[in-house]
């Protein structure tokens, strides 16, 4: 461990199996979730699909997923790039594409103002849950929440979901930013009616300035995204989609055939509620493995020290500078951490630099428009030792909403990398 952190310190990307994961049963019998939990999440956004289509008639059918597809070209690519060979079927799971917050995001923080606002209508008998929730859409709804407030503290895309969400509600919204929030995001909310509040500091303090307002507010919700047992089990929902899609596409996960799985961290949220929902089903023939950046490894280094969400990345010298905006955090979720001890297989960390590369590969060979930190999921399948049968899946988390110019000029600085490579 004391070489691994002398790396990590000096930046250096790593790769990390878990020493503590616990079978996929032992594991569930530890975690303060059940399946049935997932059930009734899963229940619930069908509920709202109605009102979802009437908002955003882009979503066709009410219900928020995002397409499986497979990345052969992408595939060579990797193996170019890093000369390896990836064992199996490379597919990437285009959470980028998600409609209404174009993000990974989507489904947590989509999730959490839904149960929130539904919790309000039954506790004033305006709804029954039996009724079609396509109705919410009338200005007496709107009027109804625009007594309440909906608050988070966001590195940008789950303000982004919270914010569009919230206010198409009728929900008055602040989102606390922190310094590495893209202005282009902090664009769409304040276009939305979103009171957008900005911060020197990173996203904890973002977080904690956040939970202090709404805390001395009235009729103020605020969104944990590091204590969030609802945005976990929104998250969590993904796994019984993907299962779907994949029996579509004819593939049964087995010991046989197993899963792999890369996810891109931040605070935790997201890639520990698809890991909880992915090992609730497939239990140990899936493996997950979280993928953080070099200078904001915070999960990682809550679990090697076995301080959970008691560290920040600064104790040990790193900057939580990086341009992987969701990612950029120095604290991870106290609820994920813990979790994700005993039920992850690993979790590897990314420069900057290679990012970019990804992403530009990514377009080139698949033409498909990811943001640096959801390009942080492609690296995963080279780096873990798997059979020739496996089905690996990395996690695009978002980038459908980066304006053209921005996204050319995150292209045009792949393709410089690339060049230095001297393979390209």
């Amino acid at each position: 461990m004391a070489d691994m952190l002398t790396d990590i310190k000096n930046f250096k990307p790593v790769f990390w199996q878990n020493p503590n994961k616990l079978s996929a049963n032992k594991a569930l019998a530890r975690i303060d979730f059940s399946f049935d939990d997932i059930l009734d999440a899963q229940k619930r956004l069908q509920r709202f699909a109605p009102l979802i289509k009437k908002l955003f008639p882009e979503t066709e059918d009410g219900i928020i997923e995002s397409p499986l597809v497979e990345i052969p070209r992408m595939k060579q690519e990797i193996e170019k790039l890093y000369g390896g060979k990836v064992n199996g079927r490379l597919f990437l799971k285009c959470d980028n594409y998600l409609k209404v917050a174009g993000s990974i995001k989507a489904r947590g923080g989509i999730y959490e103002v839904l149960k929130h606002a539904e919790t309000l209508l039954l506790e004033n008998g305006l709804i029954t849950l039996e009724d079609d929730y396509s109705k919410i859409s009338e200005e007496r709804f709107k009027k109804f929440f625009s007594n309440y407030k909906v608050a988070v503290g966001s590195t940008g895309n789950l303000g982004l979901s919270i914010g569009i969400m919230a206010a198409a509600l009728g929900f008055k919204v602040d989102v606390h930013m922190s310094h590495d929030a893209k202005e282009w995001k902090k664009k769409i909310l304040r276009d939305r009616g979103v009171n957008v509040i900005e911060y020197r500091e990173d996203y904890s303090k973002a977080v904690e300035e956040g939970r202090k307002k709404a805390a001395a507010e009235k009729n103020t919700y605020f969104v944990d995204d590091e204590n969030s047992r609802d945005l976990f089990l929104g998250y969590s929902v993904a796994a019984l989609r993907l299962k779907e899609q994949l029996a579509e596409l004819g593939i049964e996960v087995n010991k046989q055939n197993p899963l792999y799985v890369y996810l891109p961290c931040g605070v935790g949220g997201a890639p520990g509620g698809i890991s909880f929902g992915l090992k609730t089903i497939f239990k140990d023939d899936v493996y997950c493995y979280f993928v953080e950046p070099t200078h904001s490894p915070c999960m990682l280094l809550g679990l090697i020290t076995q301080k959970f969400s008691a560290i920040h990345v600064r104790d040990f010298g790193l900057d939580n500078i990086t341009e992987a905006d969701g990612l950029a955090v120095g604290s991870p979720s106290r609820l994920v951490a813990e979790i994700a001890n005993i039920l992850i297989d690993g979790i590897y960390t990314i420069e900057d630099e290679e990012l970019f590369k990804l992403l530009a590969l990514l377009q080139d060979s698949e033409n498909i428009k990811v943001e640096p930190s959801a390009a942080a999921s492609l690296k995963g399948p080279l780096l873990v030792n798997s059979s020739t049968n496996a089905i690996h899946i990395s996690w695009a988390t978002g980038g459908i909403f980066i304006p053209e110019e921005i996204y050319r000029e995150m292209y045009k600085r792949g393709k410089s990398y690339l060049k230095d490579t001297a393979l390209y």
